[in-house]
């Protein structure tokens, strides 16, 4: 990608009031948050609590893209 592409990219994706929703958070850190409030730190739990993030009714009206940067998927 040469630089004018990425310029352009990074202009669709924070174009007007959205941002960008970053869906790489470690278990480790996601374990860390989840203790603190009671909740078990198993892949089930952290499974539902991405599904609730995505499947929150409106998101799209806030954020332009969600990605991972672990999977390389934007």
């Amino acid at each position: 990608m040469n630089a004018k592409q990425l310029v352009n990219t990074a202009k669709m994706l924070l174009a007007g009031d959205k941002g960008l929703l970053a869906m790489d958070e470690s278990n480790p850190t996601c374990n860390e948050r989840f203790a603190r409030l009671g909740i078990p730190q198993t892949e089930e739990a952290r499974r539902a609590y991405r599904e609730l993030i995505v499947t929150t009714p409106g998101l799209g009206t806030f954020i332009n893209r969600a990605g991972n940067a672990a999977a390389n998927t934007p």
